[in-house]
């Protein structure tokens, strides 16, 4: 097992993701190409950042990775709020509240280390 897989911030963030990648199978599925892409990309770098960060030799090191986490985080956030403004998709308020959530919990375990 590799150590990101017990740490409960990317738990926590694989179940977000799927929901995310759900949000963007639908864009996709409205001819949003590029905005489905996005809202991939910036998703997997959330927990792409977690697992990465929890591979590295120092506490430093992996810190910076928390934080490119957390900064995908709010990219997401930003990305739902307009997709929700211009109607691309119908409430973006449950997946938001977790996603402060999830950033919350990357904080705290960034501190702890």
């Amino acid at each position: 097992m590799f150590r990101f897989e017990e740490l409960e911030i990317w738990k926590r963030g694989i179940e977000v993701m799927d929901r995310i990648l759900d949000i963007a199978d639908k864009l996709e599925k409205r001819g949003l190409y590029r905005f489905a892409e996005q809202m991939r990309g910036a998703g997997l770098s959330v927990v792409n950042n977690i697992a990465e960060g929890s591979g590295c030799d120092t506490k430093l090191e992996f810190k910076k990775f928390l934080g490119y986490s957390r900064r995908s985080i709010y990219e997401v956030v930003s990305m739902l709020k307009v997709f929700k403004r211009r109607g691309y998709i119908d409430s973006e308020e449950d997946i938001v509240a977790e996603l402060e959530e999830l950033s919350r919990m990357t904080m705290g375990f960034k501190k702890t280390l």
